[in-house]
C-alpha cells in the first residue's frame, strides 16, 4: 500500500510542482506527473534514509514537492533548446 500511496502523492506533487515552478514548461501533463512521482520517490527515500522524517508526516509531502521542482528544473535544463 505504501507504493500506491507514494504514486498517488507523486501525481498530486507533480501538478503542484508544475504550478509553483515559474516559467513556461513545454512538458505535457503525463511527463509532469512522472517527474512528480520520481520526485516523491526521491524525497521519500532520501528523507527516511537520513532520518529527517517518517512516512506519513507533512514534511515528507513538502520534501516531495521540493524534489519534484528540482527534477523539473533539471529536466528543463537538460532538454533546453537554443
Amino acid at each position: 500500500m505504501s507504493i500506491i500511496a507514494t504514486i498517488f502523492i507523486g501525481l498530486i506533487v507533480g501538478l503542484i510542482a508544475r504550478f509553483l515552478k515559474p516559467g513556461n514548461d513545454p512538458l505535457g501533463w503525463i511527463m509532469t506527473i512522472i517527474l512528480g512521482i520520481a520526485g516523491s520517490f526521491l524525497a521519500g527515500y532520501a528523507g527516511t534514509a537520513m532520518g529527517w522524517y517518517r512516512p506519513g508526516q507533512t514534511a515528507g509531502f513538502i520534501a516531495s514537492v521540493v524534489g519534484a521542482i528540482i527534477l523539473l528544473v533539471l529536466y528543463s535544463l537538460v532538454t533546453r533548446r537554443n
